[in-house]
């Protein structure tokens, strides 16, 4: 196989070339609105199954977009994520990312109870008084607890990227949160994780950047 030589600071759009070339190839046509944020977790995964399994809710492309420029708070389920969402453009919006899974209270409490920190951290993150969007990509159970949230009326989560990665009720985990009215990006079965949370985060915020949304 042949070397190509790239520039480094064209590295990142030349992967965004291959990846729209490949899926031409495949015949997958993915909608104008939608394909940045598919693309970006390809890139991230080099997965073209995401083409395939991500679900987007009515509308919510804007919707998170609205909510970052609300000031919206970012909860993460693991500190990978919080690390990859881009605070630097989050915070032109007065919002930030935050994650308390290691949080020594949170890890007491979730021991004292018997539940997850992650299920911990969702109700931590219910007590915010600005909106929140929810980016899970590791713990099915912060799904499990914000389905349960909206369905005793606790509290309404303003938008959840779902991606969980893993065998115990993921998938069912994420079937139950696109069965709600809660706004969503989710991608159906097991695949997923923390890196791919933070591209979707990062793929609106970097349109937002452009202008374009």
């Amino acid at each position: 196989m042949k070397i190509e030589h790239v520039a480094p600071e064209d590295i990142e759009k030349r992967s965004f070339e291959i990846i729209s070339e490949e899926l031409e190839r495949r015949g997958v046509a993915i909608p104008a609105d939608k394909a940045f944020v598919v693309k970006r977790a390809i890139h991230t995964t080099a997965d073209f199954d995401f083409a395939d399994s991500l679900v987007f809710s009515p509308n919510a492309i804007p919707t998170f977009a609205a909510l970052v420029r609300e000031g919206a708070v970012i909860v993460t389920d693991t500190n990978m994520a919080l690390a990859g969402i881009n605070k630097t453009e989050l915070a032109k919006y007065g919002g930030d990312v935050r994650c308390w899974m290691a949080d020594p209270d949170v890890a007491r409490e979730a021991k004292e109870r018997g539940v997850t920190r992650a299920a911990a951290s969702m109700e931590r993150a219910e007590k915010l008084e600005r909106p929140v969007i929810f980016a899970i990509g590791n713990a099915p159970t912060a799904l499990v607890k914000l389905r349960e949230a909206y369905d005793s009326g606790r509290c309404r989560p303003r938008f959840i990227v779902g991606v969980p990665v893993g065998f115990v009720n993921v998938e069912a985990a994420k079937e139950a949160i696109m069965e709600t009215t809660i706004p969503f990006i989710v991608n159906r079965g097991r695949k997923g994780g923390s890196a791919v949370a933070a591209a979707i985060c990062n793929a609106i915020l970097y349109e937002m950047r452009k202008g374009t949304l």
